[in-house]
């Protein structure tokens, strides 16, 4: 059974770093397309971050460029996501995904398997 559990979440202050983590299970990891989303109160599910199931490659959604990177450790079974410059917008909850029919995506809908969801707040 598929499962996809976030963690790393917490409170920041402006500038600051924080580090994601998403462990799986019940699938191997290169062969899914796996995703970072975040949802703020009131917002829709924005996609940030994405790798490609068939070469790896990496994309990322234009609000988190060049300050996000998104990894993946085939061995650990788990994703990260390393976030730095963190500002106040980039408060919410963020959840990992996972598909095993795209290549890649940024578009929540296009994801069968979610994770809970871990909190990130950008406060001073």
């Amino acid at each position: 059974q598929v499962q996809l559990v976030e963690s790393g979440g917490g409170l920041v202050q402006p500038g600051g770093s924080l580090r994601l983590s998403c462990a799986t299970s019940g699938f191997t990891l290169n062969y899914y397309a796996i995703g970072w989303f975040r949802q703020a109160p009131g917002k829709v599910r924005e996609g940030i971050a994405c790798i490609s199931s068939t070469d790896g490659r990496i994309f990322y959604g234009n609000s988190v460029v060049g300050r996000f990177t998104m990894s993946r450790d085939n061995a650990k079974n788990t994703v990260y996501l390393q976030m730095n410059s963190l500002k106040p917008e980039d408060t919410a909850v963020y959840y990992c995904a996972a598909d095993p029919n795209i290549d890649y995506g940024l578009v929540p809908n296009e994801y069968a398997y979610w994770g809970q969801g871990t909190q990130v707040t950008v406060s001073s």
